[in-house]
């Protein structure tokens, strides 16, 4: 099974996506269609053997809407059409850089510009996309801007018909030029306002019942097209009232909510768009000796690549080549520079700060980092959450009811009580402009969106919108204790020195005998001491089992466990108490003798991340309970714990024992949350309630997680777990809002509060500003103050910043 992610443009009403899900669904290979009107695309679950992209695009096209392909970053996409990735390439078609030549500028798409990964097989035609009001490249910037233009070009007419009509400002007693009807004159002014500005609608409509789907657009056309159509009929064939006026201007009404609604739903996108302009469109690699500029698309693996300072990362690697400072923030959210040097892997997209190195390409294309991120956010806010779910059959029942509400209103008035035609018609117009399905078709969904969006801003990307509402109910997280709440390396964790002895001089002195080992323990001693004055020794000797000697400014120095001071006849003195509280507490102690003194301690351990006690603290005060899951016995385990604030402790456990673990304490009626990031720790990701994969962990963790951290920092989880919150409650408010407008909404139309009663241009105010505050509550999110995530105006901040190195 393969899954895609493909643009879906043209989709007008909120409902417009399930016409989409349920053509794909009916496809022969097809598992499972989402689509989501607040991202314009759908992601496909699909057997590769039945079916394939161009069939879904083809799909896509017959339900009269328009698919430009996949949606992915443009290195992702074919070189050339009918080149595969990997053919080689001629260095005919590259371009010779230069020394001195200036780096290209990065490419941007135009905003929301979708790249395509597949030409189309049967290109839309510009007439069908023009009828449909958008055209076939149009992203939702441009349709926001369309629909801004239909806005104004029926306002232009419809102050006229204000002006003229009876109904409008009688007092001002304009009279038609040139002895023109009156009638005739409304009908031309009318037109002009309706026919072109609601086009949109009346082929979504038709679009939507070709599918078997109804949505807002039908309601649109219901409630404009019968003021319109009935007035056309009152003017050329029978007498009547003639409705010019209600229908132009509810139709301004419509027109300027969907323009704001729209406008929101374009913001929401903001995330995904910046993660598709990440990738560079060029890169300079080595051909037959010489440096050529070559799109990023035609790179393949194996390729070396040449980076300079400011330079965009095109592609994931290992340098081998060279050394310098690489600012992942826009991928990872570290804001602090990452140093590479040979050996080191590289990820595509990212800057770099300083320096110039070289490295071979590991990874291209579909399978680069930032592809797979841009895949999972995808992904994600294409899924439903369970409300969606239900709010989706929801919103066809109110399309439905509102048709029947508005029948049953008119018949009412008009046959029963026996009020005049235009009274029950104007009640009949408003009952059907007011209902708004698409609030309720936009409640969960736009909050999906911004939520996991501002999650891939700050490195936390949700694999699907179920994570996000499983996140709100744990009971309890636990953490697998190395590489998670430990750094997962030896690291110095305290120096003892003994009486008028320095630490500097401790750390110097055991470090100029560990020099060029590479042993974990004589690494860590090295680190701790990087910009200290370290002497050269000389005549080093290794003493198997004890530690080692050298001489250092012709002084014996011997560095090791305390059997080596023994059989150096070397007394701790003061030291030995320190000593045994450093091993009681699970510390690994070096000791350090120089010129026949024991001169300090030197205590190694498994490090805690700087983050792991506010971590836990954190998530302790949100009413969580946070576990550690270790394979260390209990009393190293507890004194962990102890530092940490943990108050659950699985120590002695194997690492085939963790899924075990994690099903004692679901057994115990617990939600439980896993953090890893190995893969011994896949199994135990499965088997939570919400598994995390940390530090990007593993491919085989990533592939088990619900939640990908990308940064190695356990605080993410704090943020992961405070933005699911944030996000479940603007669903929560969102839903609220939707149901309780519906229901206030029907009766005020229909008449039951007379004489208190709505016009339909009240009620179409209603009905599009609804929308529009479902999809601005959503934006909120960006705005809210949430431990462990980054607000976005900081986060695109710092992005233009890394843009301006290049």
């Amino acid at each position: 099974m393969k899954t895609a992610t493909l643009d879906v443009g043209g989709m007008l009403s909120m409902l417009d996506y399930q016409a989409a899900e349920k053509q794909l669904g009916r496809m022969p290979g097809v598992r499972r269609a989402t689509a989501s009107i607040a991202s314009n695309s759908a992601t496909v679950e699909y057997d590769e053997t039945i079916t394939s992209v161009p069939a879904l695009k083809d799909k896509i096209n017959e339900c009269g809407f328009h698919c430009t392909g996949q949606i992915m970053p443009k290195h992702v996409c074919e070189p050339r059409p009918g080149i595969p990735r990997g053919a080689p390439t001629k260095p005919a078609d590259s371009k010779p850089i230069t020394a001195a030549r200036p780096t290209p500028k990065p490419y941007m798409h135009a905003p929301g510009a979708v790249p395509t990964a597949v030409t189309p097989a049967v290109p839309m035609s510009h007439d069908m996309a023009h009828e449909m009001g958008h055209g076939a490249s149009m992203d939702m910037q441009a349709m926001v801007r369309d629909m801004r233009n239909r806005f104004w070009i029926s306002v232009i007419f419809s102050v006229p018909i204000f002006l003229y009509s009876p109904m409008g400002m009688g007092f001002i007693s304009l009279k038609p030029p040139f002895g023109m009807n009156l009638n005739l004159l409304l009908f031309f002014l009318a037109s002009a306002a309706i026919i072109y500005p609601v086009w949109p609608f009346a082929v979504g409509a038709v679009r939507a019942l070709r599918n078997g789907v109804l949505n807002m657009a039908v309601l649109v056309l219901l409630s404009v097209g019968t003021g319109y159509l009935f007035s056309v009929g009152a003017t050329f064939f029978f007498k009547g009232e003639q409705f010019y006026e209600a229908s132009a201007v509810l139709l301004v009404f419509i027109l300027l909510g969907h323009w704001l609604e729209m406008r929101a739903r374009a913001g929401a996108s903001e995330a995904i768009r910046a993660l598709l302009d990440l990738a560079p469109p060029m890169a300079t690699v080595l051909r037959d000796g010489r440096e050529v500029e070559i799109p990023t698309a035609e790179v393949l693996v194996g390729n070396t690549v040449v980076i300079r300072p400011g330079n965009k990362i095109p592609v994931d690697g290992t340098v081998t080549e060279g050394s310098s400072l690489v600012d992942e923030s826009m991928l990872t959210g570290e804001s602090m520079p990452v140093g590479g040097k040979p050996g080191d892997t590289v990820i595509g997209a990212t800057i770099n700060k300083s320096g110039t190195f070289r490295y071979t390409a590991t990874k291209i294309g579909a399978d680069t980092a930032l592809a797979q991120i841009v895949k999972l956010v995808q992904e994600a806010q294409n899924s439903k959450a369970p409300a969606q779910l239900l709010a989706d059959r929801a919103s066809q029942w109110l399309v439905l009811a509102a048709i029947v509400i508005g029948l049953l209103t008119f018949a009412v008035w008009y046959l029963w009580v026996g009020q005049p035609l235009l009274f029950a018609m104007t009640l009949t117009i408003t009952v059907f402009v007011i209902a708004c399905p698409d609030a309720l078709g936009l409640a969960t969904p736009m909050a999906i969106m911004v939520g996991t969006g501002l999650g891939a801003m700050n490195g936390i990307l949700f694999k699907n919108a179920g994570a996000l509402e499983e996140a709100t109910k744990l009971d309890v997280i636990i953490f697998d204790k190395t590489g998670t709440l430990t750094v997962g390396q030896p690291e110095v964790v305290d120096v003892v020195t003994s009486g008028g002895v320095a630490r500097d001089t401790v750390l110097t002195t055991a470090a100029s005998v560990e020099q060029g080992s590479d042993h974990p323990l004589a690494q860590a001693i090295v680190r701790r001491a990087k910009g200290l004055a370290v002497t050269v020794q000389k005549g080093f000797e290794n003493i198997e089992g004890m530690g080692a000697r050298a001489e250092i400014d012709s002084e014996p120095v011997f560095l090791g466990n305390g059997r080596l001071m023994e059989t150096q006849k070397l007394e701790l003195g003061e030291l030995a108490a320190e000593a045994q509280r450093l091993q009681g507490a699970g510390r690994t102690v070096v000791h350090v003798a120089r010129a026949g003194k024991v001169i300090g301690l030197i205590a190694i351990a498994d490090a805690p991340r700087s983050t792991a006690a506010a971590t836990v603290a954190k998530l302790r005060d949100r009413g969580v309970q946070v576990a550690m899951l270790t394979g260390d016995n209990a009393g190293t385990a507890q004194r962990i714990a102890r530092d940490l604030g943990l108050n659950i402790v699985l120590a002695d456990v194997l690492p085939g024992q963790k899924a075990g673990k994690v099903k004692e304490l679901q057994a115990q009626g617990k939600k439980v949350g896993m953090v890893g990031d190995g893969v011994n720790d896949a199994p135990a990701l499965t088997q939570a309630d919400v598994g995390f994969a940390i530090g990007a962990g593993t491919d085989v963790a990533i592939e088990s997680a619900d939640v990908v951290l990308m940064k190695s920092d356990p605080y993410d989880v704090v943020g992961a777990v405070e933005l699911s919150h944030a996000t479940l409650r603007k669903m929560h408010q969102n839903l609220w809002w939707a149901v309780g407008y519906n229901v206030i909404a029907f009766p005020l139309a229909a008449g039951v509060f007379y004489p208190f009663l709505l016009s339909p241009e009240i009620a179409a105010l209603a009905m599009s500003g609804s929308s529009a505050l479902v999809a601005i509550n959503a934006l909120m999110l960006k705005r809210t103050k949430l431990a462990g995530i980054t607000r976005r105006h900081v986060q695109r901040s710092s992005l233009r910043t890394a843009e301006a190195t290049t």
